[in-house]
């Protein structure tokens, strides 16, 4: 059967690391892998000339109102429109599911998508009391869409209980894979370093990597004075890693300007399905703390689409902020972590790859094509994540076209029908515990601990202490199942 010639295909990609501290503006970041893209695909001027969309993964270092806009021009170019994302890890794969299924409507002929971070130079930057030289803010610009959903990620009650930041909100989860596991502290954190171990394996075979070196589970998993514990049970190297330099881009075309153009064969990739959806945006609202059925909706209609089952996907890249993330994201997907022999990273995760931002699944989308390019009878299949396991999309590819054409499904209805709990607020007595995230000091030392509690009819409940022999308490055994009393202040205490 001939191929349609408006099957969205990924022909270009490029990805850079600067590695010294001085990256340059992430504008100019932006513009010089877009230029790369477009010569890996082959035409080089010439395919970026038909790209008629331009959109830039919504960046942390400076916060441009339509950076597309701004690399455009720093390409000489005039984009019929201009896109960004809100914040979140998702942002990639909207943007990608967007211009695929313009191009397949045949709305579109081609598309440019690229994300650059440079935190690391900002950092150096600042901690010399100065700023860099980078493109002014262009306030007043606005970009022709922003992709994305913009809503504060936590509840009052949720930020009064110290759940404000991710670095505290993912060992949450953890805590309550912990206590499922019924392992003890020490061997679940060994497993943890033998599942990131994997993943810096891949990360040192990686030229793009911001730490290409593999390291071995025992030095992730010991706490040390240079990797330090962070939250129970992470250390420093079980944390991604935001503070890099680094840039990718991608460029989506249409099957038949692909051909019209003379791009070859061998450098086509198909986007073959996607699925995005939210979780219920509260964490404190969700049904438990170790699943997401955002990620069980939307993998399961994207391996529908793409005419595949789990086991028959090659290449895997599981969005990796945190060891929770990958945990649940597997076991959503029908995969076991510590089990499954396949790497679960094509990159080396945020870790060790590098965390840039919004914008690590540009990186993973371009490390995903390479890939696929050198296997193409292969199927691979990577997710994004943003917020508090919050925002979720999964995307399928193959250097083959799937078995039809390419779609991109909301799964919302569906996740939205999950049980949802009542969160109670302002109660005091007792209570069961449910999950702790307990975060340590830079000496090491317990410094607060937030808490989840489910009363007797099912509701939830945070608490939060800074009580010396309360966060003793909670350093090395789990908090599921034990005798809790709440403070009408959101304080708690152990009664065990």
């Amino acid at each position: 059967m001939p191929l349609d010639p408006r099957t969205p295909v990924i022909v270009g990609v490029a990805q850079r690391t600067w590695r010294d501290g001085d990256a340059p503006d992430p504008i100019e970041m932006c513009a010089e892998v877009v230029s790369v893209a477009a010569a890996d695909a082959g035409p080089g001027d010439r395919l970026l000339a038909r790209a008629a969309s331009f959109a830039v993964v919504d960046i942390a270092s400076r916060r441009w109102a339509d950076p597309a806009a701004l690399v455009a021009a720093r390409l000489a170019l005039a984009p019929g429109e201009t896109l960004r994302t809100e914040l979140g890890g998702d942002g990639p794969l909207l943007l990608l599911s967007d211009i695929a299924t313009r191009i397949a409507a045949g709305h579109l002929d081609a598309g440019v998508i690229c994300g650059a971070e440079a935190l690391a130079t900002l950092g150096h930057a600042r901690r010399a009391g100065d700023e860099p030289d980078w493109t002014a803010l262009d306030d007043g610009a606005r970009p022709s869409r922003v992709l994305g959903t913009a809503r504060a990620p936590a509840s009052d009650a949720e930020l009064a209980a110290n759940l404000i930041a991710p670095v505290v909100v993912y060992p949450l989860f953890e805590h309550a894979l912990w206590a499922r596991s019924g392992l003890s502290l020490q061997a679940h954190r060994a497993r943890l370093g033998e599942l990131w171990s994997g993943l810096s394996q891949v990360a040192a075979r990686n030229p793009h990597a911001w730490s290409p070196q593999a390291v071995d589970a025992g030095t992730i998993a010991t706490p040390a004075p240079d990797n330090r514990l962070v939250t129970q049970p992470y250390t420093k190297l079980l944390n991604s890693n935001i503070q890099t330099d680094q840039a990718a881009a991608l460029i989506v075309c249409s099957a038949g300007l692909a051909e019209g153009l003379g791009i070859p064969r061998e450098r086509w990739v198909f986007p073959l399905a996607s699925a995005h959806a939210n979780d219920h945006w509260l964490v404190s609202e969700r049904a438990d703390l170790h699943s997401s059925p955002a990620i069980r909706h939307a993998g399961a209609r994207v391996l529908a689409d793409a005419g595949v089952g789990i086991d028959d996907v090659a290449a895997l890249d599981l969005y990796s902020c945190f060891p929770s993330a990958v945990q649940i994201a597997a076991a959503e997907l029908g995969i076991d972590p510590f089990a499954d022999r396949r790497p679960l990273t094509v990159t080396g995760g945020l870790t060790f790859a590098g965390g840039p931002g919004n914008n690590y699944v540009t990186h993973s989308i371009a490390a995903m094509v390479d890939q696929l390019r050198s296997s193409p009878a292969d199927v691979g299949l990577l997710n994004a994540v943003g917020w508090y396991l919050t925002k979720h999309a999964v995307a399928a590819f193959s250097a083959q076209p799937g078995p039809r054409p390419f779609t991109t499904s909301t799964v919302q209805t569906a996740v939205d029908a999950a049980p949802r709990r009542e969160v109670a607020i302002g109660v005091s007595g007792p209570a069961t515990g449910e999950a702790a995230s307990l975060v340590y000091d830079r000496e090491g030392r317990p410094a607060v601990a937030a808490i989840a509690t489910l009363l007797d009819d099912g509701r939830r409940a945070l608490g939060k202490s800074d009580e010396p022999a309360t966060l003793a308490a909670l350093s090395d055994a789990p908090l599921t199942a034990r005798p809790v009393s709440l403070g009408a202040a959101g304080t708690f205490t152990l009664l065990d």
